[in-house]
């Protein structure tokens, strides 16, 4: 991985890390996140007249991705409800790159260099420390809970890679992207409205600046992901990403006030060694 990629892949992991922050609306959990992808899709249909229609052999890429994101919200949504979402989310998170690694040298062949091996260890063993920190304790954590957050690292790993397979035979990754984006929120509106109802709509609407902000931060961010999986393994890429755990421990601690404890302290340490240790690899 070349140095301007791994900046790339931390950006990217910032600015998801912004976006969750970023993402509180008057809506419930679904309609949040169904808002937030309706934003990635209007600002990517947008950039469409100027990238090129995917090839034949790209559809089957974009279409399983397209419900692989829809399986990983309604997990994440499911996490939400089942317990407490500072612990399920950064748990689907911190399983999803070993899955990663896992399904890239099934998949794709790539068998990850040592150091990088290394690297994403200490990546996934710092986010999962993290999932545990705060009020919560891990025997808290209900079966439920974490069956939502592993069935979320499933889908996490299994978009990651149909995105990267897809984008590597794509024209351009941004090709890909703008596509896949359109695409998944046009399944996405159509699921809303089966659910929740034409009601829904007028909801989203009040809060359509909101969607719309979070939803082109968001699709940065998984654009340069998918970009950088064009030119790195992609389970390096991957387990880069959810450096995003740490960056929002940082808003967390800066700009919200919350403690720094002893075990945040230890996560962050362990992240920071993984990047350090992917960067080597």
């Amino acid at each position: 991985m070349t140095l301007f990629v791994f900046l790339a892949v931390l950006s990217a992991a910032a600015m998801h890390a912004i976006w969750n922050a970023l993402v509180k609306v008057h809506l419930d959990r679904f309609l949040s996140i169904t808002l937030m992808t309706l934003g990635m899709g209007f600002a990517a249909l947008v950039v469409l007249p100027f990238v090129e229609v995917p090839k034949a052999e790209v559809w089957p890429f974009i279409l399983a991705s397209v419900l692989f994101h829809m399986g990983y919200r309604t997990f994440l949504v499911g996490a939400y409800k089942a317990g407490d979402f500072a612990q399920t989310y950064p748990l689907a998170r911190g399983t999803a790159p070993l899955l990663s690694a896992l399904g890239a040298i099934v998949v794709v062949g790539e068998v990850p260099a040592p150091f990088a091996i290394l690297g994403i260890v200490l990546l996934s063993a710092g986010t999962l420390v993290m999932s545990f920190r705060g009020g919560a304790h891990l025997e808290k954590l209900n079966l439920r809970a974490v069956g939502f957050a592993l069935g979320t690292s499933i889908f996490i790993a299994s978009y990651t890679l149909s995105d990267g397979s897809g984008a590597r035979l794509a024209a351009t990754a941004q090709s890909y992207a703008a596509w896949l984006f359109v695409c998944d929120a046009a399944w996405a509106l159509v699921l809303c409205i089966v659910f929740r109802g034409p009601q829904s709509l007028p909801m989203l609407a009040r809060d359509w600046k909101a969607g719309l902000f979070t939803g082109t931060l968001s699709g940065a961010a998984y654009w340069i992901v998918m970009w950088a999986m064009t030119k790195a393994p992609i389970a390096s890429v991957a387990s880069l990403r959810e450096t995003s755990i740490l960056f929002a421990m940082l808003i967390s601690v800066l700009a919200l006030g919350e403690k720094m404890t002893a075990w945040r302290a230890a996560a962050a340490l362990g992240i920071v060694a993984g990047v350090a240790a992917l960067r080597l690899g």
